[in-house]
């Protein structure tokens, strides 16, 4: 494949979930994930800082999403409603990437200090969902709290979702089920 070829980010991507998932994280190195997809090491620091840093594609744009989301979200929704809305549109740029979340998430599993990495990453978007919810007005106390639950929410949906192969069951029909399961636990014994 040609030096120029497009998508140099996402054929870094590819190429290293393949190795990962092949020859394992620890012993893939970045020069193999640059030759399997065509290009130059020099390209993947382009990219990426590091070979850890290909399993946490966007990150900051997906916090942008999210704050963005819950603040202009209608004055009229409760905080946890603007979490949901925040978290069904974040999903709308997860739905095509349900099998690179499946081997990414296999990989993470696999290794304590990609689980701290993926933790540092949920936690930088608790930070980001309670500072929005306080921007339209929420109590710091309670902005926590609903940006916390809307994260729990997340998580057991991301799970569900990546544990089926079903294309009719999407992350936004899960994160809204699962909204649903919340609910229910706390108004029925």
């Amino acid at each position: 494949m040609g030096r120029w070829a497009p998508d140099a980010r996402g054929r870094l991507e590819y190429a290293a979930l393949e190795l990962y998932a092949q020859v394992g994280f620890e012993r893939t190195t970045v020069k193999e994930i640059a030759q399997r997809a065509g290009l130059t090491e020099r390209t993947f620091f382009r990219h990426f800082a590091d070979k850890r840093e290909v399993l946490f594609p966007g990150n900051q744009q997906l916090q942008e999403v999210l704050e963005q989301a819950v603040t202009r979200s209608p004055a009229a929704l409760t905080p946890a409603e603007a979490v949901t809305a925040a978290l069904l549109e974040l999903s709308t740029l997860m739905e095509d990437r349900r099998e690179l979340a499946r081997q990414r998430q296999t990989v993470i599993a696999a290794h304590p200090e990609l689980q701290e990495r993926e933790l540092a990453k949920l936690a930088s978007w608790s930070q980001t969902l309670t500072g929005a919810l306080m921007q339209r007005g929420t109590a710091p106390s309670e902005a926590r709290l609903t940006a916390e639950a809307g994260l729990a929410v997340f998580k057991t949906a991301f799970e569900r979702w990546t544990a089926t192969t079903d294309p009719r069951h999407t992350l936004g029909q899960f994160i809204s089920d699962t909204f649903d399961d919340l609910r229910r636990l706390f108004t029925h014994p």
